[in-house]
C-alpha cells in the first residue's frame, strides 16, 4: 500500500456577505474564495493497522491529537465508507494559526479525504469527496475544491470561478484565538446584516474588476470579530501603511487579516514593513500568492 502527501492550503475570504440568521440558526452567505500557493498545513499518511494521528509544526501545540481532532473525523468518515479494517499513520504538519478564519481545520480534513481515498484505493470522486466532507463542516468541501470559488447557500453550494488573477497577498494573525461562534453571536447582536443577492459575478479576469467587486463587497464579520479581537484594527491599519498595498481585509471570521498585492515581491516587501511596524506585537505572518 503507498503512501501519500497533501498540502493544505489556507482558505482566504476574499468577500464575506452574510444575512440574518436562519430559523436553523446558520446564516446564508455569500462569499468569494481563494487559495495561498504555499502558505498552509502538509498531511502525510502512511499504511497502519489502525488509525493514529501525531501532531507537529509551529501551531501543534495548540491542537489536539484525539478524537476531536478534524483528521481523525475525516479518516474515520472515509474509513466507514470504505472499509473497517483499514488503517493509517496520520502526520499533521501545523503551520497555520488555530481558529483563524483560513479553514485551517477544514483544509486538513479536506487533505486527509483525498490522501487517504489515494492511498487505501477508495476510488471515491471529489465530488463524493465532497458530499463526505459537507459532514465535517460547511467549509470542507470548498477546501476539496482548493481553487477560486464562490460559496452560497449556507456555504453547502460553491461553484468553481474562473480567471480570477494571480496577486500577491500577505496574512497576518495577532496569535489571539477568534472562534466563529462567538463571532457570529456578536454579529447577530449588532443587527447590521446584509440581504445576500445571488446575481451572477461580473468578469473578475483583471485586477482592476477584482477590485471594484470586493470593494463593493465587504466581509460582514469584521466589525463584530474587531469587537471581540481590537487588535484586528491594528493589523489591517499596519497593512495599509504598506506600499502597493491593493485591499486590505480580514477573512473568514478572524483574527486572520491580508493584504492584496500585485505581485508575490511587493507581498514580500509588505510582509517586512508589517513586520516592523508591528515589532511589539506576537504576530504570525507570510507572504505568498493566491491562485
Amino acid at each position: 500500500m503507498k503512501t501519500a502527501h497533501v498540502f493544505a492550503p489556507a482558505k482566504i475570504n476574499l468577500s464575506l456577505r452574510v444575512g440574518p440568521p436562519l430559523s436553523n440558526g446558520r446564516h446564508p452567505l455569500d462569499s468569494l474564495v481563494c487559495f495561498t500557493r504555499t502558505c498552509g498545513d502538509h498531511v502525510r499518511f502512511s499504511p497502519h493497522t489502525s488509525l493514529r494521528l501525531q501532531v507537529d509544526g509551529p501551531f501543534a501545540y495548540g491542537l489536539s491529537s484525539g478524537d476531536d481532532n478534524l483528521v481523525l473525523a475525516a479518516a474515520r468518515l472515509l474509513r466507514d465508507r470504505t472499509s473497517e479494517s483499514l488503517g493509517a499513520d496520520l502526520a499533521l504538519t501545523k503551520r497555520l494559526p488555530i481558529a483563524s478564519g483560513i479553514g485551517g481545520g477544514s483544509a486538513d480534513a479536506a487533505a486527509t479525504l483525498i490522501g487517504l481515498n489515494d492511498m487505501w484505493e477508495g476510488g471515491l470522486t471529489r465530488h463524493e469527496l465532497q458530499a463526505l466532507g459537507a459532514q465535517l463542516g460547511a467549509d470542507v468541501p470548498a477546501c476539496l475544491m482548493g481553487s477560486a470559488l464562490r460559496m452560497t447557500g449556507t456555504g453547502e453550494t460553491i461553484e468553481a470561478v474562473a480567471n480570477v488573477p494571480c496577486l500577491g497577498i500577505v496574512l497576518v494573525n495577532p496569535l489571539i484565538d477568534c472562534p466563529t461562534g462567538p463571532v457570529y453571536r456578536r454579529y447577530d447582536e449588532l443587527g447590521r446584516f446584509s440581504d445576500p443577492q445571488i446575481s451572477p459575478l461580473p468578469d473578475l479576469s483583471t485586477v482592476a474588476g477584482l477590485l471594484a467587486f470586493l470593494q463593493a463587497n465587504p466581509n460582514d464579520l469584521e466589525a463584530p470579530a474587531k469587537s471581540l479581537v481590537p487588535q484586528i484594527g491594528d493589523l489591517l491599519a499596519a497593512i495599509c501603511e504598506t506600499d502597493d498595498v491593493l485591499l486590505a481585509r480580514m477573512s473568514g471570521s478572524g483574527a486572520t487579516c491580508f493584504g492584496l498585492y500585485p505581485d508575490k515581491a511587493k507581498a514580500q516587501s509588505g510582509a517586512t514593513v508589517i513586520k516592523r511596524a508591528l515589532a511589539s506585537y506576537p504576530i504570525w505572518v507570510e507572504a505568498d500568492e493566491i491562485n
